[in-house]
């Protein structure tokens, strides 16, 4: 399945999109990927996307500290 964002290839993708999204945006964001190991619910093994956003956003404002690229 080409949409599943669990499998190693889509967790990747989706780290990707995300960083270069906040990139665009001048934020350094810390994207990792997490491997869960087999689970019974889903019969399957999945990829954790973890990421150091708070609810969807960068954690410091885009004009913190005034450096050419802002960390969040």
């Amino acid at each position: 399945m080409s949409n599943d964002l669990c499998t190693p290839e889509g967790a990747r993708r989706l780290k990707s999109r995300i960083e270069a999204y906040w990139a665009e945006r001048g934020y350094d964001v810390s994207v990792d990927l997490v491997e869960a190991g087999f689970m019974p619910a889903m019969r399957s093994a999945r990829t954790d996307v973890r990421s150091n956003l708070v609810n969807g956003m960068p954690t410091r404002a885009a004009n913190d500290a005034g450096r050419e690229r802002r960390t969040a």
